[in-house]
């Protein structure tokens, strides 16, 4: 999640407002990975995210990997 946040950083998320194209967001995989990026698009099928870094790729994920998405609504630093 480094750049933009860090260890010790609390981030506050709503499951239940909508996300929208160029939200951050923090999801968890049916593994059990929780991540932090930024949704540019969700389909039917995909949901594919950005990281913060930009030299990093992007992530496609086909919906059923998605346990749950929240849109971050607040963060402190």
């Amino acid at each position: 999640m480094q750049p933009l946040y860090r260890d010790g950083d609390i981030l506050i998320v709503s499951p239940n407002s909508a996300s929208r194209k160029g939200d951050r967001v923090v999801l968890r995989t049916t593994d059990g990975e929780v991540m932090a990026k930024i949704l540019v698009r969700r389909t039917a099928k995909t949901v594919e995210l950005a990281s913060f870094k930009p030299d990093h790729p992007n992530l496609v994920f086909p919906v059923e990997r998605i346990d749950w998405m929240a849109r971050i609504v607040w963060a402190s630093q």
